[in-house]
């Protein structure tokens, strides 16, 4: 078993689901340590950040992004062998957080450790941000880290994250952006009474339905360059008592909207409401900003992504924007370029989470690669 392996393996036998790290980031911080990384732990309530930095000076900063928590495993009986104990099949290692992202962290150590002691004194700063909230709430997580480096002053070129960004092959797909996520919680209330007295009483469903019609129905924009268009989706609605005979006084709806650089959240809140308005609900809303789209346009970190992945996969990468979110959000607001390039990621959050054992042993080559070509030129 070789190094990246046996590191995976070790993180996959911490049961760290969110936001608990399970003494992960410890034992990364020991090994990173012990050849010349200065390590700064940020924990914030119950969440852990691990900040660990190599080089000095005004050179470039480059930043491997990535988190230790894991999603829950499910039912322990739907797996083939125990989701906390790392198992190779096949030429295949499973364990939960294989692929998200337990993998990409473990390749992450290696290829650093493999890069300060080919280039002691390499020019510019290699760094690792990890979280444990990640697959959480991600409140006291990266964004909290980004708000301290903000009033550090702390600069951040280029960020590299880890998540499972490969369809097929390792390397065949380059993540150059995501788009933002808004949430809401709407609140329409009307007057509950007897459906045989409409007259006497207001029902919200009513009153809402032409609104969240009109809303569901909008066609916000064309896209944006790579990026799909920003729609909202409708997924939870509840009113009533249960009674059949009995108009509601309240409806609860929840929705989303997956958004593009065209939109800020505030825009977009702004727009929703003035539907509403529109529309005269007697309405209350709350909204969670869960992140604004990030975009890195044609520049060095792009370029030399496309060299390396091109190498490993055999051909040119495609250049992508989809997907849903990642911590990558919280990164490109202080000014960095940001790309995710990761493992396959056909099985994350599922029963019997998997990497190909090859893929894995790849992954330190590949960022080690990254690292020489933005660094060293």
């Amino acid at each position: 078993m070789n190094d990246v392996l046996q590191l995976t393996c070790e993180l996959i036998a911490r049961p760290s689901i969110t936001p608990d790290d399970a003494g992960c980031q410890p034992l990364i911080a020991q090994r990173l340590q012990a050849v010349g990384f200065s390590i700064e732990s940020l924990r914030f309530g119950d969440v852990d950040n691990l900040w660990a930095t190599h080089g000095s000076g005004d050179g470039p900063v480059l930043v491997l992004l990535g988190h230790t928590d894991v999603v829950p495993p499910g039912p322990r009986e739907a797996w083939a062998s125990d989701p906390f104990v790392a198992e190779i099949r096949d030429g295949v290692l499973y364990g939960r957080g294989v692929a998200d992202m337990k993998g990409s962290v473990a390749a992450f150590v290696i290829a650093l450790e493999r890069f300060v002691a080919a280039h002691p004194q390499h020019a510019g700063t290699v760094a690792l941000l990890l979280t444990s909230d990640e697959e959480g709430d991600a409140i006291d997580g990266v964004r909290k880290v980004a708000d301290v480096f903000r009033a550090r002053g702390q600069r951040i070129d280029w960020c590299i994250t880890g998540e499972p960004s490969s369809r097929h092959a390792l390397g065949d797909l380059l993540r150059v952006g995501r788009r933002g996520s808004l949430s809401a919680t709407l609140t329409v209330r009307g007057v509950q009474g007897h459906v045989a007295y409409p007259e006497k009483a207001r029902n919200p469903i009513h009153q809402a339905l032409p609104a969240l019609a009109e809303l569901a129905a909008r066609q916000w924009d064309q896209g944006f360059e790579t990026f799909p268009p920003t729609r909202l989706q409708i997924s939870n609605i509840h009113a009533g008592t249960g009674a059949n005979n009995v108009i509601p006084g309240e409806l609860q709806v929840l929705f989303n909207l997956r958004y593009n650089p065209h939109w800020t959240a505030g825009a977009l809140e702004a727009e929703c409401e003035a539907v509403l308005c529109a529309h005269a609900l007697d309405y209350a809303i709350h909204w969670h900003r869960s992140g604004e789209p990030f975009y890195t346009p044609q520049g060095s970190l792009r370029a030399a992504a496309r060299k390396v992945l091109a190498t490993f996969a055999g051909a040119a990468p495609e250049e992508s924007t989809g997907g849903g979110t990642s911590d990558a959000r919280f990164i490109a607001p202080l000014g960095a370029q940001c790309i995710e390039i990761g493992p396959v990621n056909a099985s994350i959050h599922q029963v019997n989470e998997q990497v190909r054992v090859e893929d894995l042993q790849q992954l330190p080559a590949l960022y080690l690669e990254l690292m020489e070509t933005l660094l060293l030129g």
